[in-house]
């Protein structure tokens, strides 16, 4: 089953200690082919941005970047595989590095609503 990531809205479940993202984080994506952009907002990220590519199996490869609530710009790049739930929504688990910063790695999980 291809999936598509197209008008799809996120919510973040889970993430390691040393990332931005929480509950309060939402992201909204749009696909064009194999590119994927989106936004993130909310906790203490202010304004995101991702850009990243979509390869057959709906794995996503992403740059994104942030600024947050401190006032700095944080970047960094994502992998994310999708897991179709029961109820037909995507859940993505992401291994993540920021490229500022400590240049720490992390997993998260966000999931479709």
């Amino acid at each position: 089953m291809k999936i598509s990531y197209n008008n799809k809205r996120f919510r973040s479940i889970s993430n390691s200690g040393n990332g931005e993202v929480s509950s309060e984080t939402f992201f909204e994506y749009k696909q064009e082919g194999k590119i994927l952009t989106g936004t993130y907002f909310g906790g203490e990220i202010i304004k995101g941005q991702l850009l990243g590519k979509v390869n057959d199996q709906g794995v996503i490869d992403m740059n994104y970047h942030h600024i947050n609530t401190k006032g700095q710009l944080m970047s960094g790049c994502c992998k994310s595989v999708p897991e179709l739930l029961e109820n037909g929504e995507i859940r993505l688990l992401e291994s993540w590095q920021w490229t500022s910063g400590d240049r720490s790695e992390g997993q998260s999980v966000i999931e479709e609503i």
